[in-house]
């Protein structure tokens, strides 16, 4: 492997990625690495170009292998370590704003297995705003921080807050994405349990959640 690594300081970025594959899926069957090899093979990444600078790109990419390696196998403190600096690198080497996105969001998933939902939280929010100010509403990765950061809200029982950025954004992922779409049928099926759990809620607002579910599950059969 060391041998590769100074053989790829020549290589050019296409090739580079191509190469990168090797710690990520098998060769042979073309499946992707998961549980104990996925993170053995995080770590060996790691190793492999721990001395490089932290500007160049491969360093970035093998601190995030071996976050998500860490991950896979539940060491989810090890993880945050880990994510937590490349977010910190991120920012100091003035990384461009899908990057930052991007690691803030693997930051944020780890808290969530931490069970530390405030902290996943107010990343997450960082993550929907830093997405819509650089994709805009109609963007696939905007409406994903969009369902990340409901489900939170509902995990935290913050039930209008959710309801009030569902009913915003669940006109643009049917327009954008189409009724049928994954997405939109989860942030149906949150919007209307958001609706049932809310202690606020009226009969209007039940009715409205189970008009809601029913056209949910029809939407998805006929999709089926």
């Amino acid at each position: 492997i060391l041998v590769a690594e100074a053989v790829e300081n020549n290589l050019d970025w296409k090739v580079k990625n191509e190469r990168w594959v090797r710690w990520c899926e098998c060769s042979m069957c073309k499946q992707g690495y998961h549980g104990l090899v996925k993170c053995a093979l995080g770590w060996a990444c790691w190793k492999t170009y721990l001395g490089r600078p932290e500007t160049d790109k491969i360093y970035v990419m093998a601190m995030n292998t071996l976050g998500s390696g860490l991950d896979e196998t539940g060491r989810h403190a090890e993880a945050l370590v880990v994510k937590k600096a490349e977010l910190s690198m991120q920012l100091r080497r003035g990384a461009p704003a899908s990057s930052i996105l991007a690691a803030q969001t693997n930051l944020a998933n780890t808290y969530q297995y931490l069970g530390r939902l405030e902290h996943s939280l107010q990343l997450e929010r960082d993550v929907y705003d830093g997405s819509l100010r650089l994709l805009g509403e109609e963007h696939r990765d905007t409406i994903i921080s969009v369902n990340n950061l409901a489900a939170t809200l509902f995990k935290l029982k913050r039930f209008e807050e959710a309801k009030s950025l569902l009913r915003k954004m669940i006109p643009v992922a049917r327009r954008f994405l189409g009724e049928s779409h994954d997405l939109t049928l989860h942030m149906n099926k949150v919007y209307a349990v958001a609706l049932f759990e809310d202690d606020g809620s009226t009969l209007e607002d039940l009715r409205e959640a189970v008009a809601t579910l029913e056209d949910a599950t029809q939407t998805a059969r006929r999709s089926s």
